[in-house]
């Protein structure tokens, strides 16, 4: 088979191991795909059940084969905060059989995920096999005691069993990412000498008991999927021999099948974010499928059909299960099996609106379906041709809402608000002065490790055709031609500009502006100095020393850089890093004395700061700009001069709203709106902007 990506239309039939209907224990799944695990901070209050049932209803809708829910903790101690979502009550059941009822009627099977956080517990409670404090949480867990031990086992039976009594089609019980089932099985954080620690067997003995314990006490018709560490990725973690061991003695406990998990939290090594190859670990799971006879199910970065094709047509796995994909886009596999995966709005895997809400205790969306989520939500209503697959006309809608509108703008503020807006039923022109859609997403995926940013553009590429907004590129808007159009409403979503700063020898040939840079129209020599160190500033430092920004980067040159082993060679599947020779020496420099990157995102900031220091490239804070010359870039930094030598220097220093139209149209009593960037200058900020103009379009 064959697969075009950019444009979409697979050969016949399109991903035929993809679809291929399989039997997972006592549950016949009529594809391979599992939605996976994900926090969405509505687990945790029940009131919050009818949200949370909508979104899954939504997702089951689309045709996802099976659904596991966010971790819900057996117990208090295993919570996750302190008053994060529990299965171990009556009332907890009453609550999510609106889950489960919602699932079944949309023609969906779900399975509940039994977590227990261990000592990544947010709360001074927690327990773990040894007294510890994570790097992830200010707490020190105590030591289980044996009884404790025991109790805790049995408190996983009686949730499995209350899930079954909830509507639940089976449980995930988690043993990876680095929880408390994860923190028995490894050395790095199990160093009892009792019956549950001390040799890799007994290390092994509470996951495989609590299997054991679930299957004797619900029978053979409920669903026991495991989820386990195929890598631990830390030091003193798991090894190769230990990890298929566990395996065996799972399948021997009662496991259904075994679901991906890759890496701790603490861990080092990206898994999840954008930068990351897809598929990386899979080479991982390949070894899991082969020591076992149950289904296997491969995760991390498969974010379209035809990688997800490919990794089961090649026998690194049975299933594939993909989480943030679904926040991305509830019709997933319905696009998939229509054929039309250039209809799927990718998950970047950028976690702006997902993990980053999750780390600060906020709800999860997404950055490019901001609807994920909120589907109660009176704001983000779905769209009138939600179901029509393939692509059909839209609809026209009979009432007295502005029908004509213009947007300025084909960035992600404008194209999400005019194909939001056209897809409601109102003629919309989009107007874009240059060349091509994008806006800063343009630039963005220029970026090595940023190259699925192309995806949402090819996505609003596919949705400007189906949806029928006029776009007119080349084309720059006027205010005369606006106010010529008779347009009832024009959004103004033309983004924004890099901000100028004075500096004396600013406008020296070697000074540039971060797009020309980014875009290839300028190319820096050896030595650069950033002005600027916020996400813009890391992006351009990156690209920069980037070894080779021109090759894509592959699994295998990714886990070289990151130190990552897939032979499997040492414990926890990790070796020396090897980051490459930096293409430049590059100094980032900012104005603030907080440490750089101090405003990026939660889960995403270390990775870009650990890859440029793995560069060498050196941060300088607290600095005070002087002057540029031909002895390079003049600072004051802690009170003493310091000169830069260097060929070139980028200036990063933000971006000011582009709104030139605003006030004429205005003042000529236009009914004008700004979105975007051209209402709110901010670095990296495509995930409000995307979010404003989904909100404006509802409205219109």
């Amino acid at each position: 088979m064959t697969a075009t990506p950019a444009t979409g239309h697979p050969a016949s039939p399109p991903y035929p191991t993809l679809f291929s209907p399989v039997t997972v224990g006592p549950v016949r799944l009529e594809n391979r795909v599992i939605m996976g695990s994900m926090h969405l901070g509505l687990e945790d209050r029940r009131r919050d059940a009818p949200k949370l049932a909508a979104f899954y209803a939504e997702r089951a809708r689309g045709g996802v084969g099976l659904i596991i829910t966010g971790g819900f903790a057996p117990n208090r101690t295993g919570r996750l905060t302190p008053m994060a979502g529990t299965m171990r009550s009556a009332a907890d059941v009453v609550a999510h059989r609106t889950v489960t009822h919602a699932v079944h009627a949309a023609g969906g099977r779900i399975a509940l995920q039994l977590l227990h956080a261990g000592r990544y517990s947010y709360h001074p409670w927690s327990a773990a096999p040894e007294r510890s404090t994570s790097p992830i949480t200010p707490f020190t867990a105590r030591r289980m005691s044996r009884r404790a031990v025991g109790r805790t086992v049995a408190d996983f039976v009686r949730a499995a069993g209350l899930a079954r009594r909830a509507g639940y089609d089976g449980v995930e019980v988690m043993g990876s990412e680095g929880y408390l089932i994860n923190q028995f099985l490894s050395p790095r954080t199990n160093r009892r000498t009792d019956a549950w620690g001390g040799t890799p067997s007994k290390r092994r003995r509470f996951a495989t008991e609590i299997v054991r314990r679930i299957r004797a006490a619900e029978g053979p018709d409920f669903l026991i999927v495991f989820r386990m560490s195929m890598a631990d990725l830390v030091p003193d973690g798991q090894s190769l021999t230990e990890t298929l061991e566990l395996a065996r003695e799972l399948e021997e406990a009662g496991a259904d099948l075994l679901n991906t998990g890759i890496g701790w939290h603490e861990a080092r090594v990206p898994t999840i974010v954008t930068s990351v190859p897809r598929a990386a670990f899979t080479a991982f799971t390949r070894r899991v499928r082969e020591a076992v006879t149950i289904p296997v199910a491969a995760s991390n970065r498969i974010n379209m059909p035809h990688t997800a094709e490919q990794v089961l047509a090649s026998g690194q796995a049975d299933l594939v299960t993909m989480a943030r994909p679904f926040l991305a886009d509830p019709d997933w596999v319905a696009k998939a099996a229509a054929g039309t995966p250039g209809r799927i709005n990718t998950c970047i895997a950028c976690n702006q609106a997902c993990l980053d809400h999750t780390f600060q205790n906020r709800p999860a969306s997404c950055l490019v379906n901001p609807r994920a989520g909120r589907e109660t939500d009176p704001a983000f209503p779905p769209l009138p041709d939600r179901s029509l697959l393939p692509v059909a006309p839209r609809s026209r809608r009979q009432d007295t809402a502005p029908r004509r509108i213009a947007v300025v703008g084909a960035g992600p503020a404008g194209l999400a608000a005019a194909t939001q807006a056209a897809a409601r039923g109102l003629d919309v022109d989009l107007f874009e002065a240059g060349g091509s859609i994008g806006g800063q997403f343009r630039l963005a995926r220029q970026i090595p490790g940023k190259e699925e940013f192309a995806e949402t553009l090819r996505y609003f590429r596919q949705r400007i055709d189906e949806t029928g907004v006029c776009l007119h590129l080349g084309r720059r808007a006027t205010v005369p031609g606006l106010l010529d159009g008779g347009y009832d409403r024009i959004l103004l979503a033309t983004g924004v500009v890099p901000r100028t700063i004075e500096l004396p020898g600013i406008d020296r040939p070697n000074v540039h502006a971060y797009p020309d840079v980014v875009s290839g129209r300028v190319r820096c020599g050896p030595r650069v100095a950033i002005i600027g160190a916020g996400g813009i500033g890391h992006d351009v430092a990156g690209l920069l020393t980037e070894p080779d920004p021109a090759a894509p980067q592959s699994p295998r040159s990714w886990h070289s850089q990151w130190g990552v082993d897939p032979d499997f060679t040492d414990r926890g599947g990790l070796t020396a890093a090897d980051p490459g020779a930096p293409a430049r020496r590059v100094h980032l420099i900012q104005r603030k004395t907080t440490r750089l990157g101090a405003g990026l995102g939660k889960t995403t900031g270390w990775v870009h700061r650990s890859a440029l220091r793995a560069r060498g490239v050196e941060g300088i804070t607290g600095a005070g700009y002087v002057r540029i010359d031909d002895d390079g870039l003049h600072l004051d930094v802690d009170g003493a001069r310091r000169v830069l030598e260097v060929d070139d220097i980028v200036v990063c220093a933000g971006q000011d709203s582009q709104r030139d139209l605003y006030d004429p149209l205005v003042a000529a009593g236009a009914d004008v709106v700004l979105v975007g960037g051209a209402d709110v200058a901010a670095e990296l900020d495509a995930k409000r902007a995307i979010e404003q103009a989904t909100r404006l379009a509802a409205r219109l």
